[in-house]
């Protein structure tokens, strides 16, 4: 499989610039161009690009501000940006180090030094990516750990906070797995967990949701811009894939194969004090209810 490449978005008022940095760069990466500061934001958000390269001197919002703006904003603070500009003095190029860019280029541009500085910073970012991801992961299943669920739904929250979205959980867990490492043991009980987590991940459709293990055999969903019945519909649709894959669990005292039990809670935060911690807990207590109900069912 080829290895995907790397989105640079440009950001340069003179069009000239951005056109000469275009021709340089597109046959080896996916290139995106901004023609102001603000436009530059909104499409650093939207594409969340590997690499900004930024002019300086621009008309209306400056390189600087938007550099701080960007460093300011958790969804795009750990974008590397590398400045192009004419300006070559050692206080120009300390300012810039200071609100976080990674290098400076200057103009008139050499290819060979632009391509190699830019290769360098990717694969720099690569590197780090790739330590965070794993750091973010649970060793068993694969998929994302408690320290990721967390810094996760903090965002999350604090986004559907500003925009007035719906912001849905689904916590779930494997119905009497005790009984079902005590029957088949514990390896066959890791094999059924890692399992269930990967099935779990291939019923969220969108790139914005996020699986990950709870704890134990349990498993937890972050639906971000989801209402309640949407997040009902996602819950009954991995019950539903779960049972599907007819797990015997012989020593289940409700059912022949392994299956979940669901709990789903969705709100639209809002700044009354409530915390994501409070959205879990009402997941939690409906999950609970689902399994006094008799187990292998949805409760929202």
């Amino acid at each position: 499989m080829a290895e995907e490449r790397a989105r640079i978005l440009i950001v340069d008022d003179e069009k000239i610039n951005v056109w000469i940095l275009d021709e340089m760069l597109r046959d080896r990466y996916d290139t995106s161009v901004a023609l102001n500061g603000e436009q530059a934001l909104k499409r650093a958000l939207a594409l969340r690009p590997d690499m900004i390269l930024l002019d300086i001197q621009m008309s209306g919002m400056n390189g600087y501000q938007v550099c701080q703006q960007l460093k300011e904003n958790e969804a795009t603070s750990d974008i590397p940006v590398i400045f192009i500009t004419a300006m070559d003095g050692e206080d120009d190029e300390q300012k810039g180090l200071e609100l976080g860019a990674v290098d400076y280029i200057t103009k008139p541009f050499r290819p060979a030094i632009v391509q190699a500085r830019l290769h360098n910073h990717l694969e720099m970012k690569r590197q780090r990516d790739l330590l965070d991801r794993l750091s973010s992961l649970d060793g068993l299943t694969g998929i994302a750990n408690r320290r990721r669920l967390e810094s996760f739904i903090e965002l999350e929250w604090r986004r559907a906070v500003r925009s007035g979205d719906w912001l849905a959980v689904v916590l779930m867990d494997i119905d009497h797995f005790k009984h079902y490492n005590d029957h088949y043991g514990h390896i066959a009980g890791d094999e059924c967990l890692r399992l269930v987590a990967r099935t779990v991940v291939a019923e969220l459709t969108r790139r914005t949701d996020l699986a990950a293990r709870y704890g134990g055999e349990e498993f937890i969903c972050i639906l971000p811009a989801t209402d309640p019945e949407g997040a009902a519909r996602v819950a009954e649709r991995i019950r539903t894939a779960i049972q599907m894959l007819r797990i015997p669990h012989a020593s289940s005292p409700t059912h022949e194969f392994v299956t979940l039990s669901l709990g789903v809670a969705a709100w639209q935060p809002r700044n009354d004090g409530t915390k994501p911690s409070d959205l879990v807990a009402l997941a939690d207590r409906r999950l609970y209810r689902a399994k006094e109900e008799g187990r292998n069912r949805v409760v929202t």
